[in-house]
Protein backbone atom coordinates (compact mmCIF):
# COMPACT_ATOMS: atom_id res chain seq x y z
CA UNK A 1 0.00 0.00 0.00
CA UNK A 2 1.28 3.47 -0.94
CA UNK A 3 0.63 6.64 1.06
CA UNK A 4 2.10 10.00 2.10
CA UNK A 5 2.90 10.10 5.84
CA UNK A 6 2.88 13.92 5.98
CA UNK A 7 0.03 14.61 3.56
CA UNK A 8 -0.26 18.17 4.85
CA UNK A 9 3.05 19.01 3.15
CA UNK A 10 1.21 19.22 -0.18
CA UNK A 11 -0.34 22.47 1.14
CA UNK A 12 3.06 24.04 0.41
CA UNK A 13 2.67 23.38 -3.32
CA UNK A 14 1.17 26.84 -4.19
CA UNK A 15 3.91 28.62 -2.18
CA UNK A 16 6.32 28.86 -5.12
CA UNK A 17 3.65 30.38 -7.38
CA UNK A 18 2.62 32.88 -4.68
CA UNK A 19 6.23 34.01 -4.25
CA UNK A 20 6.62 34.35 -8.02
CA UNK A 21 3.31 36.19 -8.39
CA UNK A 22 3.47 38.72 -5.53
CA UNK A 23 7.17 39.29 -4.88
CA UNK A 24 8.73 42.50 -6.14
CA UNK A 25 10.13 42.16 -9.66
CA UNK A 26 13.87 42.52 -10.16
CA UNK A 27 14.73 45.96 -11.60
CA UNK A 28 15.98 45.50 -15.11
CA UNK A 29 18.78 47.72 -16.45
CA UNK A 30 17.86 50.43 -18.94
CA UNK A 31 17.18 49.09 -22.38
CA UNK A 32 19.74 49.81 -25.08
CA UNK A 33 18.27 51.08 -28.31
CA UNK A 34 19.72 49.28 -31.28
CA UNK A 35 18.91 50.02 -34.90
CA UNK A 36 18.78 46.29 -35.57
CA UNK A 37 18.15 43.34 -33.21
CA UNK A 38 20.84 40.69 -33.06
CA UNK A 39 20.01 37.40 -34.71
CA UNK A 40 18.63 34.69 -32.38
CA UNK A 41 16.96 37.05 -29.85
CA UNK A 42 13.54 35.57 -30.52
CA UNK A 43 14.77 32.10 -29.56
CA UNK A 44 15.30 32.97 -25.89
CA UNK A 45 11.60 32.98 -25.08
CA UNK A 46 11.08 29.21 -25.56
CA UNK A 47 14.16 28.52 -23.42
CA UNK A 48 12.70 30.73 -20.70
CA UNK A 49 9.46 28.71 -20.74
CA UNK A 50 11.36 25.41 -20.55
CA UNK A 51 13.36 26.73 -17.60
CA UNK A 52 10.19 27.76 -15.75
CA UNK A 53 8.64 24.32 -16.35
CA UNK A 54 11.76 22.61 -15.02
CA UNK A 55 11.80 24.81 -11.91
CA UNK A 56 8.12 23.99 -11.32
CA UNK A 57 8.93 20.27 -11.56
CA UNK A 58 11.78 20.71 -9.08
CA UNK A 59 9.42 22.33 -6.60
CA UNK A 60 6.80 19.58 -7.06
CA UNK A 61 9.46 16.90 -6.43
CA UNK A 62 10.69 18.72 -3.29
CA UNK A 63 7.15 18.96 -1.91
CA UNK A 64 6.58 15.29 -2.76
CA UNK A 65 9.74 14.31 -0.86
CA UNK A 66 8.69 16.47 2.11
CA UNK A 67 5.34 14.64 2.23
CA UNK A 68 7.26 11.38 2.93
CA UNK A 69 5.95 8.89 0.37
CA UNK A 70 5.98 5.40 1.88
CA UNK A 71 5.32 1.92 0.51
CA UNK A 72 3.94 -0.60 3.03
CA UNK A 73 4.50 -4.31 2.44
CA UNK A 74 2.19 -7.17 3.35
CA UNK A 75 1.34 -7.29 7.09
CA UNK A 76 3.35 -9.72 9.24
CA UNK A 77 1.66 -11.10 12.33
CA UNK A 78 3.84 -11.34 15.43
CA UNK A 79 2.80 -12.99 18.64
CA UNK A 80 4.08 -11.54 21.94
CA UNK A 81 4.92 -15.04 23.21
CA UNK A 82 6.08 -16.75 20.07
CA UNK A 83 7.62 -20.18 19.63
CA UNK A 84 10.95 -20.83 18.00
CA UNK A 85 10.70 -23.81 15.69
CA UNK A 86 13.46 -25.25 13.49
CA UNK A 87 12.75 -27.67 10.67
CA UNK A 88 15.66 -30.09 10.14
CA UNK A 89 15.28 -31.77 6.73
CA UNK A 90 17.28 -34.72 5.38
CA UNK A 91 18.78 -34.08 1.91
CA UNK A 92 20.62 -37.39 1.55
CA UNK A 93 20.57 -39.32 -1.72
CA UNK A 94 17.87 -41.73 -0.54
CA UNK A 95 15.34 -38.86 -0.44
CA UNK A 96 15.13 -39.29 -4.23
CA UNK A 97 13.43 -42.72 -3.92
CA UNK A 98 9.94 -42.44 -5.55
CA UNK A 99 8.07 -44.57 -3.00
CA UNK A 100 5.57 -41.97 -1.74
CA UNK A 101 2.20 -42.76 -3.34
CA UNK A 102 -0.37 -39.96 -3.46
CA UNK A 103 -4.16 -40.30 -3.24
CA UNK A 104 -4.28 -40.43 -7.05
CA UNK A 105 -1.90 -43.39 -7.12
CA UNK A 106 1.00 -41.31 -8.43
CA UNK A 107 4.47 -42.11 -7.09
CA UNK A 108 6.62 -39.13 -6.12
CA UNK A 109 10.01 -38.94 -4.46
CA UNK A 110 10.33 -38.38 -0.73
CA UNK A 111 11.71 -34.83 -0.94
CA UNK A 112 8.82 -33.67 -3.17
CA UNK A 113 6.30 -35.08 -0.67
CA UNK A 114 8.12 -33.40 2.21
CA UNK A 115 8.20 -30.02 0.43
CA UNK A 116 4.46 -30.16 -0.27
CA UNK A 117 3.43 -31.08 3.29
CA UNK A 118 5.95 -28.80 5.01
CA UNK A 119 4.80 -25.82 2.94
CA UNK A 120 1.28 -26.22 4.35
CA UNK A 121 2.68 -26.66 7.85
CA UNK A 122 4.78 -23.47 7.55
CA UNK A 123 1.73 -21.53 6.39
CA UNK A 124 -0.17 -22.55 9.52
CA UNK A 125 2.53 -21.43 11.97
CA UNK A 126 1.50 -17.76 11.98
CA UNK A 127 3.29 -15.75 14.65
CA UNK A 128 6.01 -18.31 15.36
CA UNK A 129 9.64 -17.85 14.39
CA UNK A 130 10.70 -20.55 11.95
CA UNK A 131 14.07 -21.66 10.68
CA UNK A 132 15.41 -24.30 8.29
CA UNK A 133 18.37 -26.66 8.74
CA UNK A 134 19.48 -28.99 5.93
CA UNK A 135 21.72 -31.99 6.46
CA UNK A 136 23.41 -34.65 4.30
CA UNK A 137 27.21 -35.08 4.45
CA UNK A 138 27.15 -32.15 6.89
CA UNK A 139 24.49 -29.85 8.31
CA UNK A 140 23.89 -26.20 7.45
CA UNK A 141 21.60 -23.47 8.72
CA UNK A 142 19.75 -22.58 5.54
CA UNK A 143 17.34 -20.03 7.06
CA UNK A 144 17.86 -18.38 10.50
CA UNK A 145 14.87 -18.00 12.82
CA UNK A 146 12.45 -15.48 11.34
CA UNK A 147 8.80 -14.40 11.45
CA UNK A 148 8.79 -14.26 7.64
CA UNK A 149 7.17 -17.59 6.75
CA UNK A 150 7.34 -16.84 3.02
CA UNK A 151 11.14 -16.75 3.13
CA UNK A 152 11.32 -20.11 4.92
CA UNK A 153 8.91 -21.63 2.41
CA UNK A 154 10.89 -20.26 -0.54
CA UNK A 155 14.19 -21.58 0.84
CA UNK A 156 12.63 -25.02 1.34
CA UNK A 157 11.21 -25.01 -2.20
CA UNK A 158 14.65 -24.22 -3.66
CA UNK A 159 16.38 -27.18 -2.00
CA UNK A 160 17.66 -29.83 -4.38
CA UNK A 161 19.10 -33.29 -3.80
CA UNK A 162 22.86 -33.58 -3.95
CA UNK A 163 23.28 -29.97 -2.83
CA UNK A 164 25.27 -30.93 0.28
CA UNK A 165 26.15 -34.58 -0.39
CA UNK A 166 24.62 -38.04 -0.25
CA UNK A 167 25.14 -39.20 3.37
CA UNK A 168 23.01 -38.55 6.48
CA UNK A 169 24.41 -36.40 9.30
CA UNK A 170 21.48 -36.55 11.75
CA UNK A 171 23.66 -35.64 14.74
CA UNK A 172 25.05 -32.55 13.05
CA UNK A 173 21.54 -31.50 11.99
CA UNK A 174 20.39 -31.62 15.62
CA UNK A 175 23.57 -29.91 16.81
CA UNK A 176 23.25 -26.98 14.38
CA UNK A 177 19.55 -26.59 15.22
CA UNK A 178 20.23 -26.63 18.98
CA UNK A 179 23.05 -24.11 18.59
CA UNK A 180 20.65 -21.76 16.78
CA UNK A 181 18.54 -21.58 19.96
CA UNK A 182 21.42 -20.26 22.12
CA UNK A 183 20.25 -16.63 22.02
CA UNK A 184 16.55 -17.51 21.90
CA UNK A 185 14.32 -16.22 24.70
CA UNK A 186 11.19 -17.99 23.44
CA UNK A 187 9.33 -19.99 26.12
CA UNK A 188 9.07 -22.95 23.72
CA UNK A 189 11.85 -24.15 21.44
CA UNK A 190 11.10 -27.05 19.13
CA UNK A 191 13.00 -29.05 16.51
CA UNK A 192 11.13 -31.13 13.93
CA UNK A 193 13.64 -33.53 12.41
CA UNK A 194 12.73 -35.45 9.28
CA UNK A 195 14.92 -38.28 7.97
CA UNK A 196 14.67 -41.48 5.93
CA UNK A 197 17.85 -43.23 7.06
CA UNK A 198 20.47 -43.70 9.75
CA UNK A 199 23.32 -41.48 10.87
CA UNK A 200 26.19 -42.19 8.45
CA UNK A 201 28.14 -38.93 8.56
CA UNK A 202 28.99 -35.93 10.71
CA UNK A 203 31.13 -35.29 13.78
CA UNK A 204 28.53 -35.76 16.51
CA UNK A 205 26.42 -38.75 17.53
CA UNK A 206 22.63 -38.19 17.28
CA UNK A 207 21.97 -39.26 20.89
CA UNK A 208 24.73 -36.97 22.13
CA UNK A 209 23.18 -34.12 20.17
CA UNK A 210 19.77 -34.98 21.66
CA UNK A 211 21.29 -34.84 25.14
CA UNK A 212 22.59 -31.32 24.47
CA UNK A 213 19.15 -30.33 23.19
CA UNK A 214 17.52 -31.65 26.35
CA UNK A 215 19.96 -29.67 28.53
CA UNK A 216 19.05 -26.55 26.53
CA UNK A 217 15.30 -27.11 27.07
CA UNK A 218 14.64 -28.00 23.42
CA UNK A 219 11.91 -30.49 22.48
CA UNK A 220 12.44 -32.69 19.41
CA UNK A 221 9.81 -34.33 17.23
CA UNK A 222 11.24 -36.90 14.81
CA UNK A 223 9.62 -38.16 11.61
CA UNK A 224 10.73 -41.27 9.70
CA UNK A 225 9.89 -41.08 5.98
CA UNK A 226 9.58 -43.89 3.47
CA UNK A 227 7.29 -46.74 2.40
CA UNK A 228 7.64 -50.27 3.77
CA UNK A 229 7.45 -51.88 0.34
CA UNK A 230 7.96 -50.90 -3.25
CA UNK A 231 7.87 -52.69 -6.59
CA UNK A 232 11.30 -52.65 -8.17
CA UNK A 233 11.79 -53.54 -11.80
CA UNK A 234 14.78 -55.77 -12.52
CA UNK A 235 16.32 -57.84 -15.30
CA UNK A 236 14.48 -60.96 -14.15
CA UNK A 237 11.15 -59.19 -13.55
CA UNK A 238 9.48 -57.15 -10.81
CA UNK A 239 10.09 -57.81 -7.13
CA UNK A 240 9.01 -56.32 -3.82
CA UNK A 241 11.68 -54.52 -1.82
CA UNK A 242 11.74 -52.53 1.42
CA UNK A 243 13.05 -49.07 0.50
CA UNK A 244 13.13 -48.05 4.18
CA UNK A 245 15.40 -50.84 5.43
CA UNK A 246 18.07 -48.28 6.37
CA UNK A 247 15.69 -46.18 8.48
CA UNK A 248 16.97 -46.10 12.07
CA UNK A 249 13.63 -45.94 13.89
CA UNK A 250 15.22 -46.94 17.20
CA UNK A 251 17.50 -43.89 17.30
CA UNK A 252 14.80 -41.51 16.09
CA UNK A 253 12.45 -42.81 18.79
CA UNK A 254 15.11 -42.44 21.47
CA UNK A 255 15.89 -38.87 20.38
CA UNK A 256 12.23 -37.85 20.67
CA UNK A 257 11.71 -39.68 23.96
CA UNK A 258 14.83 -38.15 25.52
CA UNK A 259 13.65 -34.57 24.87
CA UNK A 260 9.93 -35.01 25.65
CA UNK A 261 8.84 -35.16 22.01
CA UNK A 262 7.37 -37.95 19.89
CA UNK A 263 8.42 -40.14 16.97
CA UNK A 264 6.15 -40.50 13.94
CA UNK A 265 6.27 -42.79 10.92
CA UNK A 266 5.20 -41.50 7.48
CA UNK A 267 4.82 -44.14 4.74
CA UNK A 268 2.96 -41.88 2.30
CA UNK A 269 2.09 -38.18 1.85
CA UNK A 270 -1.27 -38.62 3.60
CA UNK A 271 0.35 -39.97 6.78
CA UNK A 272 2.98 -37.23 6.59
CA UNK A 273 0.24 -34.59 6.42
CA UNK A 274 -1.57 -36.11 9.42
CA UNK A 275 1.68 -36.11 11.40
CA UNK A 276 2.17 -32.38 10.93
CA UNK A 277 -1.47 -31.80 11.87
CA UNK A 278 -0.79 -33.70 15.09
CA UNK A 279 2.33 -31.63 15.75
CA UNK A 280 0.27 -28.50 15.19
CA UNK A 281 -2.10 -29.67 17.92
CA UNK A 282 0.74 -30.68 20.25
CA UNK A 283 2.35 -27.26 19.75
CA UNK A 284 -0.77 -25.01 19.63
CA UNK A 285 -0.52 -21.49 18.32
CA UNK A 286 -1.05 -18.60 20.71
CA UNK A 287 -4.07 -16.47 19.73
CA UNK A 288 -2.60 -13.21 21.03
CA UNK A 289 -0.89 -11.40 18.19
CA UNK A 290 0.46 -8.10 16.92
CA UNK A 291 0.70 -6.94 13.33
CA UNK A 292 3.77 -5.34 11.79
CA UNK A 293 4.06 -4.03 8.24
CA UNK A 294 7.47 -3.54 6.60
CA UNK A 295 7.87 0.07 5.44
CA UNK A 296 10.04 1.45 2.65
CA UNK A 297 10.67 5.22 2.61
CA UNK A 298 10.51 6.53 -1.00
CA UNK A 299 11.40 10.22 -0.48
CA UNK A 300 14.86 9.63 -1.97
CA UNK A 301 13.40 9.17 -5.46
CA UNK A 302 11.64 12.56 -5.88
CA UNK A 303 14.62 14.15 -4.12
CA UNK A 304 17.00 12.61 -6.66
CA UNK A 305 14.79 13.82 -9.54
CA UNK A 306 14.76 17.35 -8.09
CA UNK A 307 18.56 17.29 -7.85
CA UNK A 308 18.91 16.10 -11.44
CA UNK A 309 16.54 18.78 -12.76
CA UNK A 310 18.42 21.44 -10.77
CA UNK A 311 21.64 20.39 -12.50
CA UNK A 312 19.89 20.68 -15.89
CA UNK A 313 18.66 24.20 -15.03
CA UNK A 314 22.14 25.26 -13.89
CA UNK A 315 23.67 23.99 -17.14
CA UNK A 316 21.04 25.88 -19.17
CA UNK A 317 21.75 29.12 -17.28
CA UNK A 318 25.48 28.71 -17.81
CA UNK A 319 25.14 28.15 -21.53
CA UNK A 320 22.42 30.65 -22.43
CA UNK A 321 22.42 33.13 -19.57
Amino acid sequence: MFEFVWLWAWALLPLAWLVYRFSKPVVQPAAIQLPKLPSGVGQKQPRSIVRKVLMALVWICLVCAAARPVWYGNPIEIKPEHRDMLLAVDLSGSMSIPDMVTKNGQSIDRLTAVKHVLSDFIEKRKGDRLGLVLFADHAYLQTPLTFDRNTVEQQLDRTVLGLIGQSTAIGEGLGIATKTFINSKAPQRVIILLSDGANTSGVIDPLEAAKLAKESGVKIYTVGVGADQMVQKGFFGDRLVNPSQDLDEKTLTEIAKMTGGEYFRARNPQQLEKIYDIINKLQPINNAQQTWRPRDELFRYPLAIALLLSVVIAVMRRRHG
